[in-house]
């Protein structure tokens, strides 16, 4: 956390870019927020929800998320969460199970959030869990806090959505990173599980017609994290129509 100390005592400087003034300038956090798409990995794993992203993990988008998850940048979480938001929006107007959940209605380009009025109906952003170790090492939750300022985002302009950190790790797993797709699998295959005392007593917001989650992390790369995430969350009878990240790493032929 020796970053967010110097954040508070250092004239800031953009994490993309190093230019003085604030902790992302605008056209770093444009190059990250300036189209959210639908940036699945191909092949998707089986079980793949929908998956939108709000950028290409490289540029400035990769040195802003790098800062803020491994880098102690943490006044990069609310712009950082307001992409999320933003994404979430564009998603929903073509996610049949959001619309049924209450429905998008915004009006601005592509992510752009609605000034005033609903424009989600009862959505729980669920976060992809660190492991107790990572959040001990970086010093916070990177992805439970996107969650939390993201749903808070949305509510502030009236969408009923909440951060439903439900998910937890059931067993240690080896870092992600250098694995192949069918690495990545078997390192997370029922890697997760549900916390059920964080649903009980939710029915209310979740809705009549059966809860709806969407899953939140920071990029997707083969898809194998959201995908194993999404059947546990489903086995619950959970419906996980969608995932938001701030980016998607494009795969490369072996």
């Amino acid at each position: 956390m020796f970053s967010a100390f110097l954040d508070l005592i250092l004239p800031p400087r953009c994490s993309g870019c190093s230019r003085a003034g604030a902790v992302v300038c605008p056209a770093c956090l444009g190059e990250l927020a300036h189209d959210p798409s639908p940036r699945p990995p191909s092949p998707a794993p089986r079980g793949f929800p929908e998956c939108w992203s709000a950028a290409r993990y490289e540029g400035a988008s990769r040195r802003l998320i790098l800062a803020y998850k491994e880098r102690g940048r943490t006044a990069l979480a609310r712009p950082l969460a307001e992409c999320l938001a933003a994404t979430l929006v564009a998603a929903a107007d073509g996610c049949e199970a959001l619309r049924a959940a209450g429905g998008p209605s915004r009006t601005g380009g592509r992510g752009a959030l609605r000034a005033a009025g609903p424009s989600l109906g009862p959505v729980a952003l669920v976060p992809i869990p660190s492991s107790r170790r990572a959040v001990r090492q970086r010093g916070h939750d990177p992805i439970g806090r996107l969650a939390v300022l993201a749903a808070r985002c949305l509510r502030s302009r009236g969408s009923s959505v909440m951060a439903a950190p439900v998910l937890k790790q059931r067993r240690r797993v080896r870092d992600q990173a250098g694995l192949s797709a069918s690495e990545r699998a078997a390192n997370l295959e029922e890697a997760f599980r549900i916390e059920r005392s964080l649903i009980a007593g939710r029915d209310g917001f979740w809705g009549r017609a059966g809860p709806v989650a969407v899953l939140v992390d920071d990029i997707v790369t083969t898809g194998t994290t959201l995908a194993e995430a999404a059947r546990a969350l489903r086995r619950e009878g959970i419906a996980v129509p969608l995932a938001v990240t701030l980016a998607a790493t494009p795969r490369r032929s072996r």
